[in-house]
């Protein structure tokens, strides 16, 4: 019997110990001998010991994280990202970045693909071929439309699967991001890969960022999945600058009547429920899935029309953002 009873006593200390590392109630009076007067056993939860029990826990929190470091000549780092695919992301990161240009050619912006299973800026940038190594063994970026670009499509065959385990993306995505010549830039604008996985925690623990645009399209099954993206980047401490939502409204290009095919307004209800900004509307637009599929983005093949004006938008809008939240 007594050794049962210090094998309580020694059970009850390990799970104290651990409550205090982790911060998780813990049910004692469960471990406490029938003959022991529960109320002996009392936990601090307010006061002073409240506050060191959040202390510890800061502690062994930064512990397990890596130390951000800047990327060498990028001043500030916008990442676009989404809570599922199919909602034209990478299309508004593209179309972002040439938006950041075009309302100030004194910025020099760069564009890394992080969506190493799928990446779509080789496409959507009409370039192919892989990159040249500097004297110092970091990759150039290969440039167009005076954007330089990083992706992991430049590092294999186009049609070729990337089978790889979370370790070798990781180490994909430090590679990318780490030796990679990228000059002086202003901008950084990140394509995230969709959802809420490794990649998006590596890089948001790994560089400091500026600022998370969320896109999503109006329908309520991506609106969900967006919520969970804005939510999981104000975990890691990154601001979110806003909401895009994308393919808001379709007009017939023959009569002009508009139809909202995934909705309407489902963002912009988001955005007033995160408490977050509206970054602004992009409409479904034949125009702008024909330029992307032909390498020749919107703002820059079709600058006087309506959709790249409304990407344009999008672009002031984040940079009125950074500027009234700087990092």
């Amino acid at each position: 019997m007594v050794k049962l009873h210090d094998s309580y006593k020694r059970l009850l200390q390990i799970y104290t110990l651990s409550s205090n590392i982790i911060g998780t109630p813990l049910l004692a009076s469960r471990f406490v001998p029938a003959h022991q007067n529960r109320h002996e056993i009392r936990f601090k939860t307010s006061g002073a010991g409240e506050r060191a029990l959040q202390e510890r826990q800061r502690q062994h929190m930064a512990r397990g994280l890596p130390k951000q470091k800047p990327i060498a000549g990028v001043k500030e780092v916008i990442v676009v990202a989404s809570g599922k695919g199919g909602v034209g992301k990478s299309t508004t990161a593209v179309n972002l970045a040439l938006g950041l240009m075009a309302n100030d050619q004194s910025k020099s912006v760069g564009i890394l693909d992080a969506d190493v299973y799928g990446p779509s800026v080789p496409k959507l940038m009409n370039l192919k071929g892989n990159p040249e190594l500097t004297d110092k063994n970091l990759m150039r970026p290969l440039v167009n439309f005076g954007i330089p670009c990083m992706s992991m499509g430049f590092l294999v065959e186009e049609v070729a699967p990337i089978v790889w385990r979370g370790l070798m993306v990781m180490s994909a995505i430090e590679k990318l991001i780490r030796q990679v010549d990228w000059g002086n830039l202003d901008y950084l604008v990140i394509d995230m890969p969709p959802g809420t996985g490794d990649v998006q925690l590596s890089i948001t623990q790994n560089i400091p960022i500026a600022g998370a645009v969320i896109v999503s399209t109006p329908q309520d099954i991506a609106l969900l999945d967006a919520r969970r993206g804005a939510e999981m980047f104000r975990k890691v401490n990154v601001q979110v600058l806003g909401l895009v939502q994308n393919m808001s409204v379709f007009q017939c290009p023959k009569c002009n009547h508009q139809t909202h095919i995934f909705g309407s307004d489902g963002a912009k209800e988001l955005a007033q429920t995160l408490g977050v900004e509206m970054l602004g509307d992009i409409p479904l637009h034949l125009n702008i899935r024909e330029t992307s599929d032909k390498g020749q983005p919107v703002v820059v093949s079709s600058p006087d029309s309506p959709e790249a004006e409304a990407y344009r938008r999008v672009a002031a809008a984040v940079v009125r953002r950074l500027a009234e939240h700087p990092r």
